[in-house]
């Protein structure tokens, strides 16, 4: 039993590192956005023509920066949420070997379900986010769709009207001759 507290305090100490990481990656993350507010831009001495990297790196500064919603979700749901499916996974694949985890198996089911319940929030809410970026480029491409088919068809009336105007300018021609 003590094999397995040894384990658990490994996992333990892994997610804390891990947990440290991602807060020093969001603190470095809002230092740059602070730096880049504070720090005047130089002004540029010859306009130049902007290429097409340029104006995607200018409308990313464009953007808000980093929320409370950033951060939450690096620091607090992804690991949540990697730490609920390995330690299901750990106890699933320890329980299958070992007859002392089955032993104690009310424990660790209600720890899974401990962890389980906000990480099924945040996969639920992630899921919800999906579907609605799905929704929105299926509507993009719907548009995009009928904006080429009603090209397309306004490009035909065009050419054949050009066509019957040719016509009717050779029918005139013939007829003064």
């Amino acid at each position: 039993m003590s094999g397995w507290i040894e384990v658990l305090a490994i996992l333990a100490s892994l997610m804390a590192i891990v947990a440290i990481f991602y807060a020093v990656v969001v603190l470095v993350f809002i230092a740059r956005q602070a730096i880049r507010q504070v720090v005047p831009k130089v002004a540029r001495v010859k306009p130049k023509e902007t290429t097409t990297k340029e104006k995607q790196k200018m409308s990313k500064e464009k953007g808000e920066g980093v929320t409370f919603n950033d951060i939450f979700m690096f620091m607090i749901a992804v690991p949540l949420v990697l730490l609920w499916v390995g330690f299901a996974g750990f106890v699933i694949h320890t329980g299958l070997n070992n007859s002392d985890v089955l032993d104690n198996i009310e424990a660790y089911t209600t720890l899974i379900a401990i962890l389980g319940g906000p990480a099924l929030l945040i996969i639920k809410d992630a899921l919800d986010v999906w579907k609605q970026e799905q929704a929105e480029k299926t509507a993009f491409y719907k548009t995009k769709a009928q904006a080429v088919i009603d090209y397309n068809d306004a490009a035909q009336k065009q050419h054949q009207m050009i066509e019957a105007k040719a016509q009717e300018q050779e029918h005139k021609m013939e007829n003064k001759k």
